[in-house]
């Protein structure tokens, strides 16, 4: 069908089932789209100079008049004769509107990365945040302006600070990964820090674990806060008694709080801060003495199970008698949702235990050493700790020294055979 498009024919067009189009009576490649809904959209059909058809959506009928879609459509017209593609055109300028909203590492970082990465990374948050700080000066620059050369002025600049090869390595890994998600949704075309090498780093590194001594502290200060803790509610109490205040409860169970029992589980388990934190009671099957890391809350994805000795145990059937039936947590923070963050209470810990350099993460590697040193063998201590190969468990292989000079030992066998 064909009118003479002007205001009046076009506001007696009345919408139907399913949209149609009219032509221009003057102009047939000068549409008028009317949707089930009344919406009057002028469009331009045409074919490119490849002779495939094309649509260019010009504008509302209400939003621009007849007159001026007209003169639009007459300019189209004129580049589609020259040999253009208005259509396609007109995307690519929308591409390059959103890679201009996207081109700085700031704005990719919040627009795309974080996103995607709180969406299908365990770590999503952290790997925003972390890049954020460690690379604040160049949140404004263009993606494709991050340069190796940048890099290694950074890098430099941040040993200088005192960072370790490991914090800067992680770092840098952290920021290519989201250079990489920005090629593959073609934000930018390349890949600026593709050549740019890791600094060389001593994989085996010192193990921190507890010196018989430490450990025995480590336990007296954690008794000696469970005590002071229920000894300053019972005087708070008195307090209150004497003036005639509502009591708070009274803390008259083994542990004053979470922390104990996250302390001697991560001892005797050799489970990561997360891991402990995300731990629930169906989790724990105490018949069979032993618990399961499930695989969305482990580093490595995958689901492992872990012996409990009677030490973890016994501290675990202790606790679940005083918080079985408040959550599902079995160490709850606020409002029965996972803990994140025990860093005031541990380093409290620490300086009651006069214990140095010795980090959370670090029971963990404690437990893994203790291990070693008692014989067992490192493809059960990898199975334990999760790792995903044997090469991250190799660094506590020296605390084995009784298997290497058995093996030296042979030596003389040979010889004296």
């Amino acid at each position: 069908m064909r009118i003479k498009f002007n205001k009046t024919n076009i506001k007696h067009l009345e919408p139907k089932s399913t949209r149609y189009e009219v032509a221009d009576l003057d102009m047939p490649a000068f549409r008028l789209r009317v949707t089930p809904g009344n919406i009057k959209t002028f469009i331009l059909l045409y074919r490119n100079a490849q002779n495939r058809q094309r649509r260019y959506t010009i504008g509302k009928f209400g939003d621009i008049t007849p007159e001026t879609a007209r003169d639009i459509a007459e300019t189209l017209m004129a580049k589609v004769i020259l040999g253009g593609d208005p259509a396609r055109e007109k995307q690519e300028e929308k591409r390059q509107g959103e890679r201009l909203k996207y081109s700085t590492l700031k704005g990719f970082l919040e627009q795309k990365f974080r996103p995607w990465a709180e969406a299908n990374r365990k770590t999503g948050s952290h790997m925003a945040q972390r890049i954020e700080s460690a690379f604040s000066e160049f949140l404004d620059k263009p993606l494709e302006e991050i340069t190796p050369w940048l890099l290694e002025k950074w890098r430099k600049g941040r040993f200088e600070q005192g960072r370790t090869v490991g914090t800067v390595n992680r770092d840098i890994a952290t920021l290519k990964s989201c250079l990489s998600r920005a090629v593959d949704w073609h934000v930018i075309d390349e890949h600026p820090l593709r050549r740019l090498k890791l600094s060389s780093e001593d994989r085996q590194g010192v193990v921190r674990y507890l010196s018989p001594d430490e450990e025995r502290r480590l336990k007296t200060a954690l008794k000696k806060r469970d005590d002071e803790i229920k000894a300053r509610r019972t005087s708070g109490n008195k307090w209150r008694r004497d003036r005639r205040r509502s009591l708070l409860p009274e803390i008259d169970t083994t542990y004053s709080d979470h922390l104990t029992p996250m302390v001697i589980l991560s001892l005797n388990t050799g489970m990561r801060r997360g891991e402990v934190f995300h731990l629930q009671w169906n989790d724990i099957n105490f018949p069979n003495k032993t618990l399961v890391v499930r695989g969305e809350q482990a580093k490595s994805g995958r689901t492992r199970h872990i012996n409990l000795n009677e030490t973890a145990l016994d501290t675990l059937n202790t606790w679940r008698k005083q918080r079985y039936h408040s959550t599902e947590i079995v160490f709850p923070g606020r409002r029965g949702k996972p803990l994140d963050n025990v860093r005031k209470s541990w380093e409290g810990l620490m300086d009651r235990a006069n214990i140095q350099n010795f980090r959370w993460h670090d029971m963990r590697h404690h437990f893994a050493s203790k291990l070693v040193m008692a014989g067992v063998d490192l493809n059960t201590v990898r199975e334990l700790l999760g790792h995903a190969d044997l090469k991250m468990t190799l660094r506590y292989a020296h605390l084995g020294p009784e298997h290497k000079a058995a093996a030296v030992a042979k030596l003389v066998e040979v010889n004296h055979a």
